[in-house]
């Protein structure tokens, strides 16, 4: 039952653009952990926010799951979705290209059947570089400057990076 549920999730709210569907599926106080900052509102209403805003972004978006799993209160789910970068996403301005990208969620439902916590892992690196924005991974190389004088400092080096060619 909780798999079904999770694989008709990803059809109502990611892939036709329900967005109330989401407050069948998550508890008003689930937890999300996402390594990525978000702005949304706790709960089923964050959910539907954070999905409805997404698909402002990429209208066209589709998504196709691969694989649900599930044991005990949990289910996991592999997806891939695409995409084309065409509104306004949190800060970020439209590109208008085009991504290919995948994740999985784990999800754990609690005693009334909706979700209690999600973890959630998505290719960012994958999925910005496709859209055309700029991303700074790691820690900048150091270069050297000339003999006896101190390296060049990441912020110094990234204003470089940044500059046209």
């Amino acid at each position: 039952e909780n798999k079904a549920l999770v694989r008709r999730f990803y059809e109502e709210v990611w892939d036709r653009g329900n967005f109330e569907f989401a407050r069948d599926v998550f508890a008003d106080d689930y937890v999300r952990h996402d390594l990525r900052p978000t702005h949304a509102p706790p709960g089923a209403a964050g959910m539907a926010k954070i999905a409805a805003d997404f698909r402002r972004a990429f209208p066209d978006a589709r998504w196709r799951v691969h694989l649900v799993l599930g044991e005990d209160d949990f289910v996991a789910a592999r997806w891939t979705a695409t995409g084309t970068f065409t509104g306004q996403w949190g800060d970020v301005e439209p590109t208008g290209k085009a991504a290919t990208f995948s994740g999985v969620k784990i999800y754990r439902f609690n005693q009334d059947g909706k979700v209690a916590e999600i973890w959630n892992h998505r290719d960012d690196l994958g999925f910005m570089e496709q859209v055309g924005v700029s991303v700074w991974a790691g820690a900048a190389p150091e270069t050297p400057t000339a003999p006896g004088t101190e390296s060049q400092s990441r912020e110094g080096l990234k204003h470089e990076m940044e500059q046209p060619p």
